[in-house]
């Protein structure tokens, strides 16, 4: 049962909220209106896959086979910062 918005819950559905974030993750893995950026790429296919995107899960693999472990530990970082703010 995936939870919904109520009227006074400006939260949006968890499955509109993995599309947004995947999406995120496309625009920087493929330069789309940002310059191409494949930490914030795995950044942000990270916490679409939290939020239950199996797709974005996919993508931040192939992303990670790319990158150094340096690079993949930064986008953690990244990804652990944004999720405690938001």
């Amino acid at each position: 049962m995936s939870r919904t918005a109520k009227p006074d819950d400006r939260r949006m559905p968890i499955g509109a909220e993995a599309e947004r974030f995947f999406r995120l993750g496309l625009m920087y893995s493929t330069g789309e209106s940002v310059p191409a950026d494949m930490v914030a790429a795995h950044k942000w296919f990270n916490i679409a896959g939290m939020r239950g995107s199996s797709e974005a899960v996919r993508h931040r693999c192939e992303i990670a086979s790319e990158l150094s472990s340096a690079e993949i530990a930064a986008a953690q970082r990244a990804a652990r910062a944004w999720l405690t703010r938001h």
